[in-house]
């Protein structure tokens, strides 16, 4: 997305999401709010971050990710671009295109641990380009990723969102959604089968999107710390990584202080994520009686799947013996 251009685009977003909600509720999908949960009642389940670029987790989903990874989840972050056309380290500093990669390769993995993920994938597609990468390719690979970390949950951009102009965003988001459905399926790719591997298909998306059609809002506001780690993590690409203390540091040249910004480098960085980057989800809260929130499009495991295993829990008797 316009780094450049993200600030107002909360802001502008803000409004518009009032107009919105005055439209007629009955056009609208019943929201239900997710909220934290007691305990670890994901243990043992896996959940794939899934992002075009470095920054799209953290501006989008980073409260979600922590919360899952919180509640029990093994979580992995799986990055498709190099974002070779991002920006330099220093934000907004010229560099070279290898500048960009290495950049945001560290402030990359830096998301995964501000968020508890245990590893990062990088498919190091080109940043802006992959309008014409293989679909069938990009769908081979994510499929393996699934079969070899079995993989439960997926957090990605919706591939039928509207107003998405980056390619890079909506052809990740195809071919996440076609691998979820395909790596469960005995006939695609089966040589990989030889490895060991299984099929195994995805049961629960959470989609992100700039204009998502929401039926889920998730209550973030007990890991809202670790969504302000993820964002400030992103010093190279992210649209408030470090904004805070240059902010800071061009007062002081002019003989002033902004008290929100506190007395130090990384408490004008996180304080200033906190104010200006969060609106949209601080926002979205106040309409849900939470702190903090985040929006999806969620679509969870078929209802009749759900019956059936519902009715096994429930009826299941031993087998007798023999």
């Amino acid at each position: 997305m316009r780094r450049r251009d993200f600030l107002t685009t909360v802001l502008a977003g803000t409004t518009a999401f009032h107009l919105q909600s005055s439209r007629a509720k009955e056009s609208r999908p019943a929201i239900h709010v997710e909220r934290a949960a007691d305990g670890r009642p994901h243990q043992g389940k896996v959940l794939l971050a899934v992002q075009a670029h470095s920054d799209d987790i953290p501006l989008h989903a980073a409260g979600t990710v922590a919360k899952l990874v919180q509640e029990g989840y093994t979580g992995y972050l799986i990055r498709a671009t190099n974002d070779d056309m991002g920006d330099a380290p220093g934000l907004g500093t010229p560099g070279t295109i290898g500048d960009h990669v290495r950049g945001n390769e560290r402030d990359n993995d830096d998301v995964a641990r501000a968020l508890g993920l245990k590893r990062v994938f990088n498919l190091n597609y080109g940043n802006h380009r992959m309008g014409d990468a293989s679909l069938n390719e990009l769908q081979c690979r994510l499929i393996f990723l699934i079969r070899v970390l079995k993989a439960d949950t997926v957090v990605c951009w919706d591939p039928w969102a509207h107003d998405e102009e980056n390619p890079d965003h909506w052809m990740t988001a195809r071919g996440v959604e076609a691998a979820c459905w395909m790596a469960g399926r005995a006939h695609d790719y089966p040589e990989q089968f030889a490895a060991g591997i299984e099929p195994h298909e995805v049961r629960e998306k959470y989609y992100y999107a700039r204009r998502p059609e929401v039926n889920r809002v998730v209550d973030i506001s007990g890991v809202i710390d670790r969504k302000i780690e993820a964002n400030r993590a992103n010093r190279a690409k992210g649209p408030a990584g470090n904004h805070g203390s240059r902010l800071r540091a061009e007062l002081a040249r002019k003989g002033q202080r902004l008290p929100l910004l506190g007395d130090d480098d990384a408490s004008a960085d996180r304080n200033y994520i906190k104010e200006f980057l969060l609106t949209r989800d601080r926002e979205l809260g106040r309409q849900h009686g939470v702190a903090y929130a985040e929006a999806f499009h969620y679509i969870g495991p078929p209802a009749s799947a759900s019956r059936v295993d519902d009715y096994v829990r429930e009826h299941a008797v031993p087998l007798k013996a023999q």
